[in-house]
């Protein structure tokens, strides 16, 4: 059993920035992917960036390429998403994903394993 809990989210200008965060806790060992999805209001939750604990590969969706980053901290158990210069279509509610699978895209297809969610609003 692995627990997800997500932080870092808020309401920021346009242009603003967050860092959302994703600790883990239980039974992590063994973990091999890391994501984060989004989901707006009256939309499907998508692909926003996902990482490889084993070889830090990154994916990224492309509307948030260059715009943002995600990283891990492995002796904190913690995955972050760095968002930069945000856009009002960026508000949504995070979700951390566990064991999301990477596809040849370059994108990953979430696994059933959630976090809770953060809201990020971004206003103009």
């Amino acid at each position: 059993q692995v627990d997800l809990v997500e932080s870092g989210g808020g309401s920021v200008q346009a242009g603003g920035f967050l860092r959302l965060s994703c600790a883990a806790s239980g039974r992590t060992f063994g973990v091999r992917t890391v994501g984060w999805f989004r989901q707006a209001p009256g939309k499907e939750r998508e692909f926003v960036a996902g990482i490889s604990l084993r070889d830090d590969s990154t994916y990224y969706e492309n509307s948030v390429k260059g715009r943002v980053t995600i990283s891990k901290d492995s002796a904190k158990n913690t995955v972050y998403l760095q968002m930069n210069s945000l856009k009002p279509e960026d508000t949504a509610v995070y979700y951390c994903n566990l064991e999301p699978i990477p596809t040849n895209d370059g994108t990953m297809i979430p696994s059933n394993y959630w976090g809770q969610g953060t809201q990020v609003t971004v206003s103009s």
